[in-house]
């Protein structure tokens, strides 16, 4: 059976490979992996580009389990010198654009999907969900479904791992600020300079060390990237802003930084978005220690995804490498697809109890 899957997986991804899904534009890869499951006679849900499904014996008196990864791609850089769309395999590479981020992960947790789907007796029910806008952490992605799959227990979130275990996962701030002063002319010593006044901030942003610090990723760490400010060299400006982004990791949420951050600057703080959250999962948990016995290691994961928008226990896995992501003439082995399959289902034989 898992030979079966394995085939049927890396043909699933040639196909989607094969079709433009930039993000807001997965319309054909919903399509695709609607009629792959259809045809299998899994019975799906779609919610825009979002395809989800639950295992046949689905027992709403037992806990839910989440599979999930993304079928949207960002665009190929310039770099490319293939066919982005072109499905080719060369040296066990099978090059195209999302082959690594996330195709590998998404064919390999459906064959998962499909090797429990008529399995009787399971612990865990089992929720599969292709979502989309993954790449630009969009409103109409995993987010937008999410209180449409019901009650969840935890989840594995497919991305590209190197099929090592990503057991925490940094959460993003990124805080617009707005230092003000008073206009007045430069020569005259008139006004208060906003420059001078959101200087005095910015090194708090440099300087300043958070208490607590996460096991997994050391200190939290914030950096100012942009600032702007004056509009002729005459005029003292009433005005600064500069933007910061802010890198959580889970030692605090989201809401604690940002109170931090309010009580010790003067400047307005105003957040684009408090959704990307960072998450964990107990080292202790049984997928964890299912997946540790299988000889893969634990690791904190720098890069967001689809698991900021979690609040439950969620682990990060996958076949490929995160640093093939985004990169020209992106690539996933065939073997870490095939491997990727038989890690998953034998990770999850002894949690849910599969056979």
């Amino acid at each position: 059976m898992i030979e079966q899957l394995q085939k049927d997986s890396l043909e699933l991804l040639k196909q989607l490979i094969s079709i433009s899904s930039f993000s807001k534009e997965e319309d054909q890869t919903a399509d695709v992996i609607e009629q792959f499951l259809q045809t299998r006679e899994v019975k799906t849900q779609r919610k825009l580009n979002n395809v989800w499904a639950y295992n046949k014996h689905f027992d709403p008196t037992k806990p839910t389990m989440l599979l999930n990864s993304h079928h949207d791609t960002v665009k190929p850089n310039s770099g490319y010198t293939r066919d982005p769309f072109a499905p080719t395999v060369e040296d066990g590479k099978l090059y195209g654009l999302g082959s690594n981020d996330a195709g590998g992960c998404l064919v390999s947790l459906i064959a998962t999907f499909l090797y429990f789907y008529e399995q009787e007796g399971l612990s865990y029910n089992v929720c599969l969900a292709a979502t989309a806008e993954e790449e630009i952490s969009g409103n109409n992605g995993l987010e937008c479904v999410l209180p449409d799959l019901g009650a969840l227990e935890f989840a594995i979130v497919g991305e590209p791992t190197l099929m090592n275990l990503a057991v925490a996962e940094r959460g993003l701030l990124v805080l617009d600020c707005v230092s003000t002063g008073k206009a007045g002319h430069a020569a005259r010593e008139e006004g208060d300079n906003a420059i001078y006044k959101a200087l005095k901030d910015i090194e708090w942003f440099r300087s300043y060390r958070f208490s607590k610090v996460s096991e997994m990723f050391g200190p939290l760490k914030m950096s100012v990237t942009i600032i702007n400010a004056g509009s002729q060299h005459n005029v003292v400006p009433a005005t600064c802003t500069f933007t910061v982004d802010v890198r959580v990791s889970d030692a605090y949420t989201n809401e604690e930084v940002l109170k931090i951050i309010r009580t010790n600057v003067d400047c307005s703080v105003t957040p684009r978005s408090i959704r990307l959250k960072p998450s964990s999962i107990d080292k202790q948990h049984p997928i964890v220690l299912s997946g540790i016995a299988l000889g893969r290691t634990t690791y904190g994961s720098p890069t967001t995804s689809d698991q900021a928008l979690l609040s439950i226990p969620s682990l990060k896995v996958g076949p490929g490498d995160s640093a093939r992501s985004h990169m020209a003439d992106e690539y996933v082995f065939v073997k870490e697809v095939e491997e990727g399959i038989k890690l998953y289902i034998e990770m999850l034989k002894p949690v849910i109890n599969g056979k």
